[in-house]
């Protein structure tokens, strides 16, 4: 307990210095759990699935900071055979997003009229704002592209974290679109959104409640079964209170959840300074201040965007002349020019005719006095040196308390020891939302069984749209059959081909992997692979002729893990899985 606090306390002062990664403020919502490795489900089931097989529903899951799919050998492709920022349930698998997603699969036998994908997108802090636009970007995208193949699909979104914010912007921007006059919509048509499942939501408004829009405030529109967490709302407000705003079209098609306790989503108000961090802190590269500490070189980041907000500051106030008189505290500017979306050309400025400018010279040459109205504004000074100070300590009622709590450990803590989230960040998978034992998870997994099983009643969608030339994915059966013959028949059958020994069957109906929910009380508990099946997936095959027969070989592919790109950019990967023949199996190392 000692060593905790000890270690709690060094965090807050580190976070004076970084706010990205400090314990006490804001960047709560920026300091968000990360993976240490990506998880890999079975390769044999991960493969190029396109966009073309299509299915009654399709759930997209948005993970937290590193848990995203890095292989992009294992990518979805679109009807053109372009590769799209999504990996299939199979080539990929989150701790924490899984139980959600893949809970439909029950009901639907062999992923029959069903699919789960991961979004692929930065999921960094090298810069979260763009890491998180282009999580929406991409979200986007992927939908767009199935749609356009498979019209009759309808869509679950699936966020946490890191993951809670790109899902919230992502359905935002469909809410609110407008239709055109020829029915069409920019992006999707909003009724193919059938649910959006936020856990932990930054943007979230205060005392909002857990279904905005909902006819009934207990459970979203079309799903009889109320969500009773003990209390209509939790108190307090996302942290990133400027990317809130209503979801338009999908209003009560939407479960925002939020733990008490989960600084993330439940902030007090009146914290001002710790707003102000979390603002500066989404433009500055928190990997390197996490992993370097302050160094010359992040220092010199952290800087260039400390003088970038005061200068866009004093533009904000020299625009507005009747500043002095007005009730706006100069901490309420720099919050409100530190904001990543504040844009300095659409701020409202008031002319000021040339001749009343300080400087200005007359016809003669001489230097023009400061205009009476501007040294009128000096008599103002005092009174705004009140209204600083009294809007300063107004504005931070509760910063004191929130430092003193260690916001950081009470919503992200983990005991590495004993490999225990107990942060109110991770509630969601253990707590206790009846008094029966089921967790808030357990109940957005209920809600999409219940809107798949819709999908599915309600959509006939045509499960043969298959481009089969194009998804190179092996199904059990024809493995093992194509096996069996070529175990006394050397010759290559038209519909495979040979690649290293290993006969490569050409189907286009990928097998789900099996879910396997964290346990309760232990969300983070590594979630173990199906063994694999019958067969490999290789995203460019080449056909060979063997002359030896085969016989019933066993496989093993160990899968080439990625490396995440910082920045802006997207995330690649390095090398392709190696398969060899039993007895001897090998496995790749990663490319450098």
């Amino acid at each position: 307990m000692a060593l905790r606090k000890s270690l709690s306390r060094r965090r807050i002062l580190a976070g004076v210095f970084a706010p990205t990664a400090l314990g006490v403020v804001a960047a709560a919502a920026i300091v968000l759990p990360q993976q240490d490795t990506p998880t890999v489900a079975d390769p044999y089931l991960a493969g190029l699935a396109k966009t073309t097989e299509c299915h009654d529903m399709v759930s997209l899951g948005i993970g937290g900071r590193g848990d995203i799919p890095r292989d992009e050998s294992k990518m979805l492709v679109d009807e053109n055979g372009n590769r799209l920022p999504a990996a299939q349930q199979g080539a990929y698998r989150s701790h924490w997003v899984e139980p959600v997603i893949s809970a439909p699969l029950e009901n639907h036998e062999a992923g029959d009229g069903y699919a789960a994908i991961y979004i692929e997108y930065p999921a960094d802090l090298a810069s979260y704002e763009n890491a998180v636009n282009k999580g929406a970007e991409n979200t986007i995208e992927v939908m767009k592209a199935i749609r356009r193949s498979c019209p009759d699909t309808q869509f679950a979104i699936v966020g946490f974290s890191e993951g809670a914010d790109v899902a919230r912007r992502a359905a935002m921007q469909i809410g609110a679109q407008e239709q055109s006059e020829d029915g069409s919509w920019e992006i999707i048509d909003p009724d193919a959104v059938s649910g959006v499942v936020i856990l932990s939501d930054a943007g979230r408004e205060a005392g909002e409640g857990f279904f905005p829009g909902a006819e009934n405030g207990t459970n979203p529109d079309g799903f009889d079964r109320p969500y009773q967490p003990g209390s209509d709302a939790v108190s307090g407000r996302g942290v990133l209170p400027d990317t809130n705003g209503g979801f338009g079209h999908l209003a009560g098609k939407v479960a925002s959840f939020c733990s008490e306790g989960d600084f993330t989503c439940s902030a007090p108000e009146n914290i001002a300074l710790i707003e102000l961090l979390a603002n500066v802190g989404r433009q500055v590269n928190g990997d390197a201040l996490e992993r370097e500490g302050l160094t010359p070189a992040t220092g010199a980041d952290l800087a260039q965007v400390v003088g970038r907000v005061a200068l866009l500051a004093l533009a904000d106030i020299s625009a507005n002349p009747d500043w002095m008189r007005s009730d706006e505290t100069f901490l309420e500017v720099l919050i409100k020019v530190s904001d990543p979306s504040y844009d300095p050309a659409a701020r409202p400025t008031t002319p000021v005719a040339a001749d009343a400018d300080s400087g200005a010279t007359r016809e003669d040459g001489a230097e023009a006095p400061i205009p009476a109205e501007r040294l009128s504004n000096l008599a103002y000074l005092p009174e705004k040196i009140v209204k600083e100070v009294v809007g300063f300590i107004r504005s931070n009622q509760n910063t004191l308390a929130v430092v003193l709590a260690d916001p950081y450990d009470q919503t992200f803590g983990y005991d590495r020891e004993n490999d225990d989230h107990y942060g109110h960040h991770f509630d969601y998978w253990d707590d206790d939302i009846d008094g029966k034992g089921t967790s808030t998870v357990e109940y957005a997994a209920a809600w999409l069984e219940h809107l798949a099983r819709q999908a599915k009643e309600g959509n006939a969608v045509d499960a043969n749209k298959v481009d089969k030339a194009a998804v190179l994915m092996i199904a059990e059966e024809t493995a093992k059959a194509e096996t069996a013959e070529a175990s006394t028949t050397p010759e290559t059958s038209p519909s495979s081909t040979v690649t290293d020994d290993v006969t490569v069957a050409d189907s286009s109906v990928p097998t789900p992997v099996d879910a396997v929910p964290a346990p309760a009380g232990d969300p983070a508990a590594p979630v173990a692979p199906p063994a694999p099946e019958a067969g490999v997936t290789t995203a460019t095959p080449t056909p060979m002729t063997t002359t030896a027969p085969v016989s019933t070989p066993l496989e093993t592919t160990t899968p080439a893990t990625g490396e995440t790109t910082t920045g802006a950019g997207s995330t690649t990967s390095s090398g392709t899985p190696t398969t060899t023949v039993a007895p001897t199996t090998t496995s790749p190392a990663p490319a450098a």
